[in-house]
C-alpha cells in the first residue's frame, strides 16, 4: 500500500503547512554566535588567492537564515561589498546557487524562485505547482510582498499573464494565501464535499474541475483530511485515485500536490528530491530549492519520510549523486545520516 493511500493516521498527525515552530529543521540558530568572526572568516575565504571552498560551506549551512542576514550587513559594512555579489564573483555553477540561497531571506528567495519559473521561454509550471501546493498562508503573504518589492508589481498580476485555464484559476486562488486557517473540523461538511466531489468527477459523465478547485484551494488542511476520509468511505478509492485518473496536465499534477501536501508535506518534498536524482542527471535546481527552504521548517521529517518511502537515506543518495562543494554544502544541510 502507497504512502498515500493510508489515511488512518491521518487526522491526528502534525502538518508542516500549519507548524510554525523550527524543531523539524535541520538548521538551527549558532549557539555563541560572532557575526564579526563569521566575517573575518568569509573574507579570508574569499579574499585568500583561491577561494576556500570548505570554509564558506562551513560558515553559511551552519547558521541559521536570520544569522545569514546579520553576517550580510557585518560584511557589507567591513568591506563596502555586498556578500552575495562577491559569493556570486567567486563561487560559480550550482555551488553558487546554492550559496545565493543560503544568504537570501525565505520570502525573497521564494520570490526569485517565483520569477524564475516564469520569466523566459515558457513557464515552469512543475516549480510554480511545488512552491504554491507547498506554503502556508504566512509564506504565501510574505512571498506575494517580496514580489511587489522587488519587482514593483503584484505577482497575481504577473502571473494572470502567464498561466492559464484550470491550472491558472487554481494557482492563483493559491497566491492569494487565503486558504482557511481554523482548526474546527465540521463533519457534515466534509461529507458534503466529499459527495460533490464524488458527483462532480467519478459520478458524472466529464468532470467539474471548478469543483475540485474550489474546494481543495480553500478548505483548511484539517477539513481537507477529514475529507479525505468521507471520500473514501464513499467512493471506496481515495481522492487522489480519483484526481489522477479523471483529470491530466498541469491541473492534475497542481491538484494531486495540494492532496499530498494535506497529507504530508515533507513525504511530498521527498517525493520530489527522489525524482530529482533519479534517472539520467540530477535537477540540481530541485535540491537546491527544497534542501534550502525546508532546512529550518521540516528537513528532520523530509529525511525520515524519504528513509521510509526509499528504504534508504536522503544522505546516502546525496552522496552517490552529487560531488565537489556543492555535494559537500547539500550533505551540511541535510544534517547527519539515518
Amino acid at each position: 500500500m502507497s504512502v498515500w493511500d493510508d489515511l488512518d493516521l491521518l487526522l491526528d498527525s502534525p502538518s508542516s503547512l500549519t507548524v510554525t515552530s523550527s524543531a523539524r529543521g535541520t538548521v538551527k540558530d549558532k549557539a555563541n554566535f560572532k557575526a564579526e568572526e563569521d566575517v573575518s572568516a568569509l573574507r579570508e575565504g574569499i579574499e585568500g588567492i583561491g577561494t576556500t571552498e570548505k570554509t564558506l560551506i562551513e560558515v553559511l549551512t551552519q547558521r541559521s537564515n536570520a544569522q545569514r542576514q546579520l553576517i550580510a550587513k557585518a560584511y557589507e559594512k567591513a568591506t563596502g561589498r555586498k556578500l552575495i555579489a562577491d559569493l556570486e564573483g567567486d563561487t560559480h555553477g550550482d555551488f553558487e546557487d546554492l550559496l545565493v540561497a543560503l544568504v537570501t531571506p525565505p520570502d525573497v528567495y521564494d520570490c526569485h524562485e517565483v520569477i524564475r519559473a516564469i520569466k523566459g521561454a515558457g513557464t515552469t509550471e512543475s516549480t510554480l505547482t511545488e512552491i504554491f501546493a507547498s506554503r502556508s498562508n504566512r509564506q504565501m503573504k510574505a512571498l506575494s510582498e517580496a514580489y511587489l518589492a522587488e519587482t514593483g508589481k503584484s505577482m497575481i498580476h504577473d502571473l494572470k499573464s502567464e498561466v492559464s485555464g484550470d491550472y491558472g484559476q487554481a494557482l492563483l486562488i493559491l497566491a492569494e494565501g487565503k486558504r482557511d486557517e481554523s482548526t474546527a473540523v465540521d463533519n457534515a461538511k466534509a461529507k458534503a464535499d466529499a459527495k460533490a466531489l464524488y458527483e462532480a468527477g467519478e459520478k458524472k459523465w466529464g468532470t467539474d474541475e471548478g469543483k475540485f478547485i474550489d474546494i481543495l484551494c480553500h478548505r483548511s488542511i484539517p477539513q481537507l483530511r477529514q475529507t479525505l476520509v468521507e471520500y473514501k468511505n464513499i467512493s471506496k478509492k481515495t481522492l487522489q485515485d480519483s484526481v489522477e485518473s479523471e483529470m491530466s496536465g498541469n491541473l492534475e499534477d497542481l491538484l494531486v500536490a495540494i492532496i499530498k501536501c494535506v497529507k504530508n508535506v515533507p513525504a511530498y518534498l521527498a517525493e520530489r528530491l527522489f525524482k530529482s536524482m533519479k534517472g539520467a542527471g540530477t535537477t540540481e535546481s530541485i535540491l537546491t530549492r527544497i534542501l534550502v527552504s525546508r532546512s529550518e521548517i521540516d528537513l528532520l521529517d523530509i529525511r525520515a519520510e524519504y528513509k521510509k518511502l526509499f528504504g534508504y537515506s536522503l544522505y546516502s543518495q546525496l552522496e552517490s549523486e552529487v560531488s565537489g562543494s556543492y555535494g559537500d554544502a547539500l550533505k551540511h544541510l541535510c544534517g547527519q545520516d539515518d
